[in-house]
């Protein structure tokens, strides 16, 4: 099996290191990476300037671009055979709700599937120390090995948090739908040492929808929560309405 990884917290990340220890044994692992922290970067791609590849040691890459620049150069360009599969992570924090779309983790594994390759996309639910990422390591290693086992008819796209607990803690896995949050904080204004007035981007917001079969409660009660993704944006439900709105 040819497991190509990437993340969206950088190539030195220990959340990659882990994720690349867990699924060694599975296939030939080819890491490619972002040389910094690009979290929030969502689905950009750099068309602004050359991006540069650098090899940090065998099989393990990393460029000066977007999580979606790595997955994107290394499908198209340095892998000389095409990846059975793209995974990203693991995430130093949860990626549920509205994160997945400003989630650099997230469209990692996006760029994957737009180029129909299967994609997971792995992140660790804590807002502390970040303990178990070995946790979710075992639970890539998991539903990678299910998988190559019993591969899907199509490629996928799955979003999956998991809680920062001990494995044996773990309460089960769960196929849940996106919850929502309320809306985010307030941007925090402060003063640089050049006495200029700068802002920082305020939280996210709290869950709004976290009730049962959202990826929030899963994670709440212990669960590893697997959303199923899509990236058709389309809004089926206003199709006919605007159709009518655009006739008067």
């Amino acid at each position: 099996m040819r497991i190509l990884l990437s993340n969206d917290d950088g190539y030195f990340a220990p959340g990659l290191a882990a994720l690349a220890q867990g699924l060694a044994s599975l296939g030939h692992v080819t890491v490619v990476a972002p040389e910094r922290d690009r979290s929030g970067a969502s689905n950009s791609l750099t068309l602004d300037r050359p991006l540069t590849l650098r090899r940090a040691k065998d099989d393990w890459w990393y460029v000066n671009g977007t999580p979606t620049d790595c997955v994107h150069m290394a499908v198209t360009g340095l892998l000389d055979i095409e990846p059975d599969i793209v995974v990203s992570g693991i995430n130093a924090g949860s990626n549920m709700g509205d994160d997945t779309l400003y989630s650099g983790t997230v469209a990692a594994a996006t760029e994957g599937y737009l180029l129909g390759i299967p994609a997971l996309a792995f992140s660790l639910a804590s807002g502390s120390d970040f303990a178990n990422f070995d946790t979710a390591a075992r639970v890539a290693r998991e539903l990678v090995e299910r998988i190559r086992r019993e591969p899907f008819p199509e490629p996928v796209l799955l979003n999956v948090n998991v809680p920062d607990v001990p494995y044996e803690r773990l309460a089960g896995l769960e196929v849940t739908r996106l919850g929502r949050r309320h809306k985010a904080q307030p941007v925090v204004k402060g003063t640089n040492p050049r006495g200029e007035t700068v802002y920082w981007v305020g939280p996210a917001g709290a869950a709004r929808d976290a009730g049962p079969g959202t990826d929030f409660n899963a994670v709440e009660r212990g669960v590893v929560s697997v959303t199923p993704l899509q990236v058709d944006l389309t809004h089926p439900g206003q199709l006919e309405p605007l159709k009518g709105w655009i006739a008067k």
